[in-house]
């Protein structure tokens, strides 16, 4: 994997199905959720709170945040339940290997 923007953010065997895991890419807090052979990268807060998500769990509405419950979408950040109203960003992840790559220059959202 080339290009200055993507960086290595860990080993995918690093990541269990359905736990999050919160990694540092440059100054770029994110974090990353496995499911199945997907991995999801979202800026590792809320969007209410301005908590580190990795500190949350994964339910059936989503990446929920452990202080007061907003919910968002691991496929665009859209938050799926109050209190949070904005959307955090999504980052692009390529997955080569055993390693997984994460672009903190773009967004899918």
């Amino acid at each position: 994997m080339t290009g200055a923007a993507v960086t290595r953010a860990c080993a995918l065997s690093d990541l269990v199905d359905g736990e999050p895991l919160g990694v540092d890419i440059g100054d770029v807090p994110v974090v990353l959720v496995r499911q199945g052979e997907q991995v999801h990268a979202l800026r590792n807060w809320c969007s209410h709170a301005a908590v580190a998500l990795s500190e949350g769990e994964l339910t059936r509405r989503g990446l929920e945040c452990w202080l007061h419950g907003s919910c968002f979408d691991l496929r665009t950040g859209l938050p799926s339940s109050p209190p949070a109203t904005d959307p955090i960003p999504v980052y692009p992840v390529t997955v080569d290997g055993d390693d997984v790559h994460v672009d903190v220059t773009s967004t899918l959202n």
